[in-house]
């Protein structure tokens, strides 16, 4: 049984109002919502409460206002365009708490869905003030938290409604934490993971803890290349930090206490240019020219991360291992993407995969509905990756 409550324990719902935080901040362009994932992803909840006869109600920030209302951030655009991906009428209110809200509220009846306005045009969302979170939960008899991208947020609408309503976890969020748990939290063993990107001062934390987690770190992307340095290795004119090989050599060392085997290129695809189709050779590790950048790593590491791959039960997976937006540079990451994809069709393999690039890549490969689940939360998806308490879920633990 989850520690929190679903859908499933809510009971029902009918002529009830249910205030449900989403995740709403769309990518819009002159207007218009320019990608209609995120309400993809909340469509289910809201579908299953509306028909169980719900009053629907949506909280959800947009942007960053500064002082108060924005015309340019209004949710309005937005609740159009869910209106589209339900393929049923959605209300808006000007207003998230007040006079304006109240009468929305109270027009609406069961199954009606309605979008109130911005959250954050109110200081006290961001401040978690008791008293907007009081005025929140005026509109509400119950709570679901659907927006677990929000979650490593103390904000009014992700957690301190959970301490005053009822509260339960939406579809998302519920498929979100279980795939966590999945991923980290109790997973099935051996568990290899995955970490690439640009920086090593970026993922200090989510390094530190996976090395107590996992029984594998692979490390790649210009990640590796500071790894590789503090061996001793030359990197040539490669992205770099040289001023953490200390810290590389830390995390060398309690994953080397913990049991983790650490595994770094063995071979790379380098070039004197970061462009497309640029003149490129694959050398062994420890031969990268003194003028040339690692780019990408090799065939043989691919068949190294392959092989970790097939003997694990579990992958987590965050950061590309190489440059994948620029061929022949994304060969390693779409390698490695297609056979983990492979082995989760077959059943042998769970992989959880998340962050910006991650989704990127795995969209870039062509396989990301292939693996088991793919979060598209970004911070929420590091923090929860670096061990941390995410506000909004343990809101939700405690509420259970």
């Amino acid at each position: 049984m989850p520690a929190f409550k679903t859908l499933d324990d809510i009971g029902d719902v009918s002529g009830k109002r249910v205030l449900v935080r989403v995740d709403l901040n769309v990518p819009m362009k002159d207007g218009k919502v320019g990608d209609i994932t995120r309400i993809e992803r909340v469509a289910p909840t809201l579908i299953e409460l509306s028909d169980r006869g719900a009053k629907v109600i949506l909280l959800a920030h947009f942007g960053r206002p500064k002082n108060g209302p924005e015309p340019a951030l209004s949710l309005a655009p937005i609740a159009t365009a869910t209106e589209a991906v339900l393929d049923r009428r959605v209300h808006f209110a000007a207003d998230c708490i007040g006079p304006v809200a109240a009468a929305a509220v109270n027009a609406m009846a069961a199954g009606d869905i309605l979008v109130l306005e911005n959250t954050r045009f109110h200081k006290g969302e961001e401040a978690n003030e008791p008293g907007f979170v009081a005025a929140l939960a005026e509109n509400g008899d119950l709570f679901v938290n659907d927006a677990f991208s929000a979650a490593h947020r103390a904000h009014a609408s992700t957690e301190g409604l959970a301490h005053m309503l009822p509260a339960y976890a939406g579809r998302t969020m519920q498929a979100e934490l279980v795939a966590l748990e999945q991923g980290l939290g109790d997973p099935a063993r051996p568990v290899v993971a995955i970490v690439g990107g640009a920086k090593v001062s970026t993922k200090i934390d989510l390094l530190m803890n996976l090395v107590g987690k996992v029984d594998a770190l692979v490390i790649g992307g210009g990640m590796a290349n500071t790894f590789l340095a503090a061996r001793g290795t030359q990197v040539g004119k490669s992205l770099c930090e040289h001023d953490l090989a200390q810290t590389a050599k830390q995390i060398m060392t309690e994953a080397a206490s913990a049991g983790c085997a650490i595994v770094l290129p063995v071979d790379a695809v380098v070039a004197r240019e970061f462009k497309a189709g640029a003149d490129n050779e694959t050398v062994a590790i420890d031969s990268v020219p003194a003028d040339a950048m690692i780019l990408d790593v090799g065939p043989k590491t691919v068949e190294t991360v392959t092989d970790r791959i097939d003997r694990a039960a579990t992958l987590v997976w965050n950061g590309p291992l190489g440059a994948f937006e620029i061929a022949p540079f994304d060969a390693a990451t779409v390698a490695a993407a297609k056979f983990a994809a492979a082995q989760t069709v077959d059943g042998r393999l769970i992989s959880v995969a998340g962050g910006g690039d991650t989704v990127a890549a795995l969209n870039h490969a062509g396989v990301a509905d292939a693996f088991t689940y793919v979060s598209t939360a970004g911070g929420a998806f590091l923090e929860w990756m670096e061990g941390k308490v995410l506000p909004g879920v343990d809101a939700l633990k405690k509420s259970g």
